[in-house]
């Protein structure tokens, strides 16, 4: 089954806690802390399978998680890290943030992308020890890794793509152009999937067309199956919009052609602006005037208009050379740039939950939506920093701090950040 959209969670593994250990050995008295630090978490990293064609492997597993980093063991002896886990996708696939809408990454031009980062691990109680604080019986938990629903969405990559009702000849011409071989039939919906095909111009010249299934009235709103392939349009550098000028369906030939192009717009005004090229099928079966009011109101719009017999591949070696030749202006097959994930857009949708354990003078604060935040915090930046601070302010936590009887000079510990409190 071809499957091209699916929402899936990703967690990556939370980083191994820090071990609370002392050096133990036969003649050596207090040995003092020797508790190793926690390994970190496997990051979750899609790569490009070019041997994947759709989606479908997500149909069942929705849920993908790498493994935990170990917890540190004593003799300052450090937790292994986890196993990254490496999700395939084929190549064309977008990765999309959920509640945010973001592109993450566009698995059309990257070979693997780290999605979600590990945790890493919490420091051993032999980091903790000070002139003050000989014997530290505590250590610090691993940070937990980075989670998030993410949306894959498989657009093709194809040079050309090919419009147009059902039944008007988009199969049999990519048939008799390309190397594809779709099923052809006298009904509505025989093609079910998009169906690529590489057009060969010369030795070293071709470019990728593909067939756009069922796009009819209505497909933006659900109606037949284009409202399942408009996606894969979008990044089509030209458009062939192949018409029935016959009508032999007892359709209007520029009604049919109207509505198409309506199809796009309400799906995405952008696809109006793209290349078009119109070919006009069946025209041994079109009467002299049919052709004539067809060409003349194609040529009005200053489109590029060429006739065609898709079964006997007339016309359309004429078609492709004009096809070959635009495409030679175009720029390359969209790519969809990374949007970055701020701090902000991550707190507008956070639970604001925390913990707040005392050993010490240490101030531990545990939050994973906090963690989330830190992730993505440029810790060497003024401005970033003073964001995270403001939303220490906001969220409580320094209120809370306060409450559990922390003074100037105690040290707070936020995972893999340690400062020291000043009022």
């Amino acid at each position: 089954m071809f499957v091209d959209k699916a929402k899936i969670h990703i967690i990556a593994g939370n980083g191994g806690n820090g071990a609370v250990a002392f050096h133990r050995e036969k003649y050596i008295n207090a040995g003092g802390p020797d508790g190793g630090d926690g390994g970190r978490g496997g990051n979750i990293i899609f790569q490009v399978d070019d041997n994947l064609s759709t989606l479908s492997d997500f149909r069942y597993k929705r849920k993908y998680k790498a493994p935990n980093g170990e917890n540190g063991r004593g003799s300052n002896c450090n937790g292994k890290r986890g196993e990254d886990l490496i999700i395939k996708v084929p190549r064309g696939t977008v990765i999309k943030e959920v509640e945010s809408g973001f592109v993450m990454a566009d698995m059309s031009i990257e070979e693997t992308f780290i999605a979600a980062k590990g945790g890493k691990g919490g420091w051993g109680n032999s980091h903790f020890k000070t002139p003050t604080r000989q014997v530290p019986r505590f250590a610090k938990d691993g940070s937990p890794g980075e989670q998030w629903d993410v949306i894959l969405e498989l657009k093709m990559l194809a040079d050309v793509g090919l419009i147009g009702f059902p039944n008007v000849g988009k199969s049999t011409l990519i048939s008799v152009v390309s190397e594809a071989k779709p099923i052809i039939a006298d009904y509505h919906f025989t093609t079910l999937i998009p169906v690529p095909g590489v057009v060969r111009m010369g030795p070293e010249s071709s470019f990728v067309m593909a067939d756009i299934p069922g796009i009819i009235e209505g497909a933006s709103d659900g109606v037949g199956l284009g409202h399942e392939f408009l996606r894969h349009i979008e990044r089509c550098r030209l458009l062939v919009h192949v018409v029935d000028v016959a009508g032999s369906e007892g359709r209007d030939p520029i009604e049919d052609f109207e509505a198409i192009n309506d199809e796009l717009k309400k799906y995405n005004e952008e696809l109006l602006d793209y290349p078009q090229i119109v070919a006009g099928n069946k025209i041994d079966l079109a009467t002299d005037e049919q052709r004539e009011a067809f060409k003349d109101y194609i040529c009005a719009k200053g489109l590029s208009y060429y006739e065609i017999i898709a079964p006997i591949a007339e016309g359309t070696q004429e078609l492709i050379n004009a096809v070959a030749a635009e495409l030679s202006k175009l720029p390359p097959v969209k790519i969809y740039e990374k949007q970055e994930i701020t701090p902000k857009e991550i707190i507008k949708n956070a639970k604001q939950d925390f913990k707040i354990r005392v050993e010490g003078d240490v101030f531990i604060v545990e939050a994973e939506w906090l963690a989330k935040i830190l992730f993505k915090t440029d810790l060497n930046d003024y401005s970033s920093l003073q964001y995270f601070q403001n939303v220490l302010q906001t969220s409580g936590i320094i209120k809370a701090l306060v409450d559990h009887g922390i003074t100037e000079g105690d040290t707070v510990s936020i995972y893999d950040l340690e400062f020291d409190y000043v009022p």
